[in-house]
C-alpha cells in the first residue's frame, strides 16, 4: 500500500514561508526603489520596478489571496504618481477584462443547463468503451476541447465525477490514476486553444496590443493555440495510456434526450464562437462586411449573455439568471486587471525600453536556444506560481527582451503564456492538479513522475510550433 503523503508538513512549510513573504514584499519594494533611485532610476521607473517585485513575492508565496495582491497596482500607481487614477481605472476595465466576464457567464450558462456534461459524454461515446485505452483517449479529447471555452477548473470539476463514476465499478485499477490524471492535464492543455480558455492568454493579447499597436485576434490565436492541442494530445494519451494494453471495456452513463434549454444555450454558444472567430477574418470579418468597425469580443461576448438572460430555457425560466451569472470567479478579473496597470507601468515609466536596452546584448545567443530557455524556465516557474500571476510578470519583460533582440515579440511571448498554464508535476501548479490529488486516486510521487515527462514534452512542442509559426 502507497502511504498517505504527509500533508502537514508540507502545509506548515509553505505556512512559515507566507508569513515571511507579508512584510518580506513591502520590505523588498522599498529597498528596489531606494537602490535604483539612488543609481540614477527616474522616481516613476523605479516605484514600477519596485511594486513589481512586491506583487511578485506576494503572488508566488500567496501571503494573501492574489486578486488581494492584484489591488496594489489600483492603489499605489495614482498615490505616487506614476499613472493618473483614470488610467489605472482603464486597465481594470479594459474590454479584455469584459471578454474574460462575459466568457465566465457563459461557461455559467452551459453549466446550468447541463449542456457541457452531454457534450463530455458525446465526445467521450465517439472514441467508443471498447477498451481501457479508447477510453481514456474519449476523456482527453472530450476535456481538452470543452476546456477551449470554458475554464480548466470548471471543465475539471465536470469530467470527474463521470469519470469517478465510471471506475466504481472497473475492476482494473491501471485505469484508475491515468484517467484521473488525463482529465486534469487535458483541461490544462485545453486552455491553450482559444483567448478565452485561460486568463494567461488575455494577458498576452493585451501586453501585444500595447507593444506592437496590434490586436491579435481570436482567430490570430486559434490558428497556432490549436495546433498546439491537437499535436499535445495526442502525445499525452500515448503517455499515460501505455500500460493499458488488455485493460478491459467500460460502461458509461446514460445521458438521454438533449432539453430545449441544452439546445438553446449550445446554440447560442455555437453563434457566439462564430462570431468571435470571423469578427475580422477573412476578407475583413463580418465586423467589415457590417460596417462595424468598432465591434470587438468582449461585444459578442456581452451581447450572448443578455441573450441567454432573455431567451427562456422551456421550463418556466430562463436560460442565464442573475443569480447564477454572479458567481464568477471575479477575483480572476481583479488579478487580470492589476496585470493590465503593472504592463501600462512598464510602458509609461520607460522601464520597458530599459529592459530592452539591457538585454540587448542576448541577441548573441541563438535564437532556438533563447526561446527554449524561456519556455522552460516559464514551465518550471508554473509548477509554484499561478499561471496567471506568471504570465501578468512576464509578458512586459519578454516583450522588451524580443524587442532587444530584434524579433517579433509573440515569438517569445506566445509560447511563454502557454508554458504558464504547463504545469503537471505538483498538485498546487494548477487547480486541476489539484482537484486530481484531492480525488484519493492519484498520490503526488506518482503524479510528479507523470507530469515530469509531460512537462519535458510541453515545453518542446511549444518551442516547436511557435518557432514555426513565427521565424
Amino acid at each position: 500500500m502507497v502511504a498517505a503523503p504527509d500533508r502537514r508538513r508540507g502545509a506548515h512549510v509553505t505556512s512559515s514561508l507566507q508569513r515571511f513573504a507579508l512584510p518580506a514584499g513591502p520590505a523588498l519594494a522599498a529597498a528596489a526603489y531606494l537602490v535604483l533611485h539612488g543609481q540614477g532610476a527616474g522616481h516613476a521607473m523605479a516605484v514600477t520596478v519596485a511594486l513589481t517585485s512586491w506583487c511578485a513575492l506576494w503572488w508566488i508565496l500567496e501571503p494573501v489571496k492574489g486578486p488581494v495582491t492584484a489591488l496594489l497596482p489600483l492603489a499605489v500607481l495614482p498615490l505616487l504618481g506614476v499613472l493618473d487614477a483614470k488610467q489605472v481605472a482603464q486597465s481594470y476595465g479594459h474590454e479584455l477584462i469584459l471578454l474574460l466576464g462575459g466568457g465566465f457567464m457563459l461557461s455559467r450558462a452551459l453549466e446550468r443547463s447541463g449542456a457541457h456534461r452531454r457534450l463530455a459524454l458525446t465526445m467521450v461515446r465517439a472514441f467508443g468503451g471498447g477498451s481501457g485505452r479508447s477510453l481514456l483517449w474519449g476523456f482527453i479529447f472530450a476535456t481538452g476541447f470543452i476546456s477551449m471555452w470554458i475554464s480548466n477548473t470548471a471543465t475539471t470539476l465536470l469530467m470527474l465525477p463521470v469519470a469517478l463514476a465510471i471506475l466504481e465499478t472497473y475492476a482494473d485499477r491501471r485505469l484508475h490514476a491515468p484517467l484521473i490524471l488525463s482529465i486534469a492535464y487535458a483541461a490544462s492543455v485545453g486552455g491553450l486553444g482559444t483567448p478565452i480558455g485561460s486568463p494567461p492568454n488575455l494577458v498576452f493579447m493585451q501586453v501585444y496590443a500595447e507593444t506592437t499597436g496590434q490586436a491579435y485576434g481570436f482567430l490570430d490565436w486559434m490558428t497556432i493555440g490549436v495546433p498546439v492541442v491537437l499535436l499535445f494530445l495526442p502525445l499525452m494519451a500515448l503517455w499515460l495510456g501505455r500500460d493499458l494494453a488488455g485493460a478491459p471495456a467500460a460502461q458509461l452513463p446514460e445521458s438521454g434526450a438533449w432539453t430545449r434549454a441544452e439546445k438553446r444555450v449550445m446554440a447560442v454558444f455555437a453563434l457566439t464562437a462564430a462570431a468571435w472567430i470571423f469578427r475580422g477574418e477573412p476578407f475583413g470579418g463580418w465586423s467589415a462586411l457590417l460596417g462595424l468597425p468598432g465591434a470587438n469580443d468582449a461585444s459578442v461576448a456581452l451581447i450572448a449573455v443578455v441573450a441567454l438572460c432573455v431567451i427562456p430555457d422551456g421550463r418556466g425560466g430562463r436560460l442565464l439568471d442573475w443569480e447564477t451569472a454572479e458567481r464568477v470567479p471575479w477575483g480572476a478579473l481583479v488579478l487580470f486587471g492589476g496585470g493590465i496597470a503593472l504592463a501600462a507601468a512598464f510602458q509609461s515609466s520607460g522601464l520597458s525600453s530599459a529592459v530592452a536596452q539591457g538585454l540587448s546584448g542576448l541577441n548573441t545567443l541563438p535564437l532556438p536556444l533563447l526561446l527554449l530557455g524561456i519556455v522552460g524556465g516559464v514551465v518550471l516557474l508554473s509548477e509554484i506560481a499561478s499561471n496567471t500571476a506568471t504570465a501578468v510578470l512576464l509578458m512586459p519583460i519578454l516583450a522588451a527582451t524580443a524587442m532587444a533582440v530584434d524579433v517579433d515579440p509573440a515569438l517569445f511571448m506566445f509560447p511563454a503564456v502557454l508554458a504558464a498554464s504547463v504545469g503537471f508535476m505538483l498538485p498546487v501548479a494548477t487547480a486541476p492538479n489539484a482537484i486530481a490529488y484531492g480525488s484519493g486516486e492519484v498520490d503526488a510521487q506518482r503524479m510528479l513522475r507523470e507530469g515530469a515527462v509531460l512537462d519535458l514534452v510541453g515545453v518542446v512542442v511549444l518551442c516547436v510550433v511557435c518557432y514555426l509559426a513565427f521565424v
